[in-house]
């Protein structure tokens, strides 16, 4: 059964405005490209656009995506403007929470508060004498009350973890605030497992990939193997979502607490909708927390340098221990003491011939360190919405010289970067509209001024070119996915607006119409508002 596609414009997004009257496909794949008249005599079944406009599909390189479902189930912190508003939305949340279950919240950022006040945890005891558990938009630092912190066996005399830190006021007393690994204390000591918990997943997995899908998201690179009990549970609800509906495209990097258990597990899928990636790496933790791991100490924090997760011996052996299974890294480093510690790393153990590593984030660099990465055989998985997320408040926080080489996306991509674009959900808002009109603009919607740095502003087809082609090199599949062109996946965008046309704000009132999976549509809106 031969598809045609037409009726509207479609952008290859090989080379800028080329368009193309025409797809033909068959068995999921592209098999030609050309003008409607010379193809309509070949095809079996015809999907008229009517005027949509059609993209290779797009695909979020990087997110956790049963932590957006979490999101979206759970209470939504990230609206609060004050530590009053966020408490309010706690105790309103807790009348609807019965006793024997934790109330979590996600998305609170004190960054956003006038004073930067965080709420402390005698006042969530107030609120509930049961598990309240709040996580920082960053997903780096979260706040718990006593129960919580008991729970996850955290006394007065518990000694912080190494790559982590316990908060504490000036008494020394606990505060209720976990910093990056001593959150695994919390959150490990929360019951995962049972056919019942899976059957959670699954239902998590089933609101989130509706979501994207809604946004014609036809894939996501995500990580999710270490933080829902055993491995086996997020694989388990995988395999039910996407493996049984072969609906959406999943690439799974392996967090390095389970890679070698999964390698030595041989996981296997059936089908090329659920793929197993590289070993992935926390370096340092984010800026929002000063957890990020700075070279000098952060401007506005004269004693802090923020916090490597690994020291880097334990770094250079996870790195061996990749190389041994041929496999690369994917690595979160937001400071550029984390980068430095990873490009070292790397240096010393290259990425495996036909593969290449992934540096996440990537927001606080310096020219020897660009130099230094451009030597190697990397692909960066920039998050552009951090942008307008991270500033103003980041300016006194990195000071005015670091912002040199931050949040540099044009001068990455002109240095010749493989670069490709995410969001990582839940930190920030799934919609790809929204991370394209932040790599374009630079600010918040709305905001009326040129941009932060607006030297390394994007085209719009630069940034769209990241969530297509660039997401497609993430995982060395640039010569099968990423693009409208022979031989590659049918795997399309529908919108039903021209995103290259108006202004950006134009861009954003686009809607998804139709969004297709190997040929299939997946996803098609019945009314555009």
């Amino acid at each position: 059964m031969k598809q045609l596609w037409y009726g509207g414009k479609i952008y290859t997004m090989e080379k800028e405005q080329e368009t193309v009257e025409a797809v033909l496909v068959e068995q999921g794949k592209i098999i030609t490209l050309g003008k409607l008249e010379e193809l309509q005599s070949q095809a079996d079944e015809f999907h008229h656009l009517q005027g949509a406009t059609m993209y290779p599909g797009f695909v979020d390189s990087h997110l956790h995506i049963l932590f957006q479902g979490e999101k979206l189930v759970r209470l939504d912190l990230s609206h609060a403007r004050t530590a009053e508003e966020m408490l309010d939305l706690v105790r309103e949340a807790a009348k609807n929470t019965p006793a024997d279950q934790w109330l979590f919240g996600e998305g609170w950022n004190e960054n956003n508060f006038p004073d930067k006040r965080i709420p402390t945890i005698s006042e969530l005891d107030e609120i509930r004498k049961e598990p309240i558990l709040l996580t920082r938009i960053c997903h780096h630092v979260m706040l718990g009350n006593t129960a919580a912190l008991k729970n996850g066996g955290i006394t007065e005399e518990t000694v912080s973890p190494s790559g982590g830190e316990i908060g504490r006021d000036a008494q020394g007393k606990l505060n209720g605030l976990l910093y990056d690994k001593a959150t695994n204390l919390v959150t490990e000591s929360i019951p995962r497992e049972g056919q019942s918990y899976i059957d959670s997943l699954v239902e998590l997995l089933n609101i989130a990939i509706d979501d994207m899908l809604s946004k014609g998201l036809t894939g996501a690179h995500s990580e999710d193997m270490s933080y829902f009990g055993h491995f086996t549970n997020p694989l388990t609800a995988y395999n039910r979502v996407v493996g049984e509906k072969q609906h959406f495209r999943v690439h799974l990097l392996r967090h390095n607490a389970v890679f070698e258990e999964m390698m030595k597990a041989n996981v296997e899928f059936d089908g090329p909708f659920i793929e197993l990636g590289a070993m992935k790496i926390f370096a340092d933790g984010a800026l929002g927390g000063s957890t990020a791991a700075l070279l000098q100490p952060y401007a506005d924090q004269p004693n802090n340098k923020g916090l490597l997760i690994q020291t880097d011996e334990e770094v250079e052996n996870l790195v061996k221990l990749a190389r041994q299974y041929n496999e690369a890294i994917a690595v979160h480093i937001i400071g550029d003491a984390g980068a430095e510690q990873i490009i070292s790393a790397i240096e010393k153990y290259p990425a495996p011939t036909g593969k290449r590593d992934r540096l996440i984030h990537c927001c606080v660099l310096n020219e020897e360190l660009i130099e230094r990465m451009s030597k190697l055989p990397v692909v960066l998985d920039l998050q552009p919405a951090f942008v307008p997320s991270d500033f103003p408040w980041v300016i006194n926080r990195l000071g005015e010289e670091r912002l040199k080489n931050a949040y540099s996306w044009k001068k990455l991509l002109d240095r010749g970067f493989m670069c490709a674009a995410g969001t990582d959900a839940p930190i920030e808002d799934i919609d790809p509209l929204l991370s394209i009109y932040a790599a374009v603009e630079r600010k918040k919607v709305g905001e009326n001024h040129d941009g932060y740095l607006p030297s390394e502003k994007l085209t719009r087809f630069e940034a769209i070119k990241m969530y297509t082609y660039g997401s497609a090199q993430a995982i060395c599949k640039e010569h099968e996915r990423g693009l409208i062109k022979e031989g590659y996946d049918a795997d399309f965008s529908i919108f039903d607006r021209d995103l290259f046309d108006g202004t950006s704000e134009d861009m954003l009132k686009a809607k998804a119409v139709k969004t297709v999976v190997a040929g299939k549509i997946v996803f098609e809106r019945k009314t555009v508002n």
